[in-house]
């Protein structure tokens, strides 16, 4: 298996923030508890077009541009119930390098529903030629480059055989890369330096970009794409042919308005642990609802909000005490987004 490396990016000064721990080695690297299942066959691109809100297709080698030239190797993407609401969300990542190779699409997703992702993709796979299989054998790391990481990427071609993927997060650039490798690797041989990160470390970083991951951030059936920020992770396309939940999704993008959006807010205090119920209620200071806290740890989180209440003293109700938060306006925006 050849390793499947992008080239090297400067360090932003978010990941900058992720890294003071990580003292002066090439990277850390975040084990992340997530699962990998692969989708191959002839038709696993057109197969995951129909259930996916991006586009897939860009993930296929076609005609004109050289063996894998141009292509992405990774593509962010939610699968979406029959009302256009999320179920799953997803990072792709193609492990193919040209047109004469059969498909492999790896989808990463949260652990705990992958056998509800299998029988979900089962249940449309009807005459597809795709297997679906979970990847047992493979473990998923962040990672974010240190300010001495250099060109990373050109000492993975050394450890061919025990990393699969690095990739820029196809969200945005404030979440590093992503990798791939087989279970048990020897990190330090794939990237020289590097240093294990601890995980909440990386759970505070999300939460302080409001970049959502896994069904606590996205409870299935519940979560609106567009209110996640869908569109701001590149993780649609509104000009590809039709997807299960496409309709609410793009009527609401044609309208041009949403109201509300997942936000990073900051506590006055830490939260107690596992003591806030899903979904409790943020108020304004004259006791109206500003939206809902969906997940965090420590003073940050995230929460579904009204735009329209953002810049007013905002509080959540925890067992009968008021705990004052603020939201913001993530840097990596779009600079019109707040408008």
């Amino acid at each position: 298996m050849l390793v499947r490396a992008a080239a090297a990016t400067t360090t932003l000064p978010g990941l900058r923030r992720l890294w003071r721990g990580g003292g002066s080695g090439a990277a850390a690297c975040f084990p992340l508890g997530r699962a990998l299942l692969e989708v191959r066959g002839a038709e696993a691109a057109i197969f995951l077009q129909g259930l996916l809100t991006n586009d897939v297709t860009r993930l296929v080698a076609g005609d004109g541009p050289p063996a894998g030239a141009g292509l992405p190797r990774a593509l962010y993407a939610h699968a979406l119930n029959v009302q256009g609401r999320c179920m799953y969300d997803l990072i792709l990542y193609r492990l193919h390098e040209s047109p004469e190779e059969e498909p492999r699409i790896l989808l990463e997703c949260d652990s705990g529903v992958l056998d509800a992702i299998q029988k979900h993709l089962k249940l449309y796979k009807i005459r597809r030629k795709v297997n679906i299989t979970p990847c047992l054998d493979l473990s998923l790391w962040a990672v974010v480059p240190g300010e001495r990481a250099g060109d990373i990427a050109s000492s993975l071609t050394k450890c061919a055989d025990q990393a699969l993927v690095l990739t820029p997060d196809p969200r945005t650039e404030v979440m590093g890369w992503r990798l791939i490798t087989k279970k048990g690797a020897n990190l330090s041989e794939i990237i020289p330096g590097s240093q294990i990160g601890n995980i909440q470390d990386y759970h505070r970083h999300r939460y302080q970009q409001g970049i959502p991951e896994g069904v606590k951030d996205l409870p299935p059936g519940v979560a609106l794409p567009l209110e996640s920020n869908l569109a701001y992770m590149n993780g649609i396309s509104f000009t590809k042919g039709c997807y299960i939940g496409q309709e609410l999704t793009a009527r609401t993008h044609h309208m041009g308005v949403i109201r509300k959006r997942l936000l990073p807010v900051h506590f006055s205090a830490p939260l107690p642990k596992d003591s806030i119920p899903e979904g409790a209620e943020i108020l304004t200071e004259s006791g109206k609802s500003a939206g809902k806290f969906r997940a965090g740890g420590g003073e940050l989180g995230i929460a579904l909000l009204r735009l329209a209440n953002i810049n007013e003293p905002l509080c959540l109700n925890i067992a009968g005490d008021k705990v004052k938060l603020t939201a913001s306006i993530p840097e990596w925006w779009p600079k019109t987004a707040n408008k």
